[in-house]
């Protein structure tokens, strides 16, 4: 299955001042977070965005937030998006059932979220790239055991691309540059 633009949100989980510092790889990270905002937006996809605990771990990164349409942040103490009620609301409120994730943890927030937004009927996309968590053993765990569950792991590239459909348009020539 394809992602749709016309039926997929990005849910970007988490990507916080005081947590991205200790993630592996965090800056690609972060840069493929920003190409999934801009692609999701242009394509006019519905963006939502989780802060975990931000007093103790603060807000989402400069670089990201000041990208996120308003009002895109919910704030949330469940390691899974899916067990806060509010953040339910938020995503079945845009009547889309593809679901893309992107942020840190992979093998905590970023896992336990796919996991229950498939057993509630959503089909689950996690860019892996666009993913981290402290060390590459706790990723390459999380990206087994979602692809076991039936979860698709993907690229950012490949969501760009899906969200794209087609060569040529005006979307294409401006989210393409932001691949290479």
């Amino acid at each position: 299955m394809l992602i749709d633009a016309a039926t997929s949100l990005l849910l970007m989980i988490d990507m916080q001042e005081r947590l991205l510092p200790a993630i592996s790889g965090g800056n690609d990270v972060e840069r493929n977070c920003a190409i999934l905002v801009k692609a999701a937006s242009r394509r006019e996809a519905p963006v939502v965005v989780t802060e975990q605990y931000p007093k103790g771990l603060g807000r989402t990164v400069p670089g990201l937030s000041e990208l996120l349409p308003a009002h895109s942040i919910m704030e949330k103490l469940e390691f899974s998006c899916a067990r806060n009620m509010a953040i339910m609301n938020r995503l079945e409120a845009t009547q889309r059932k593809q679901a893309v994730l992107c942020g840190v943890e992979a093998h905590v927030c970023v896992l336990q979220t796919a996991l229950d937004l498939q057993t509630r009927g959503f089909d689950v996309f996690v860019a892996i790239d666009a993913c981290g968590s402290r060390t590459g053993e706790s990723k390459q765990a999380a990206s087994a055991r979602l692809s076991a569950a039936g979860v698709s792991v993907v690229t950012t590239e490949m969501v760009v691309f899906e969200l794209l459909e087609t060569a040529g348009s005006p979307d294409f020539r401006e989210l393409s540059k932001l691949i290479q």
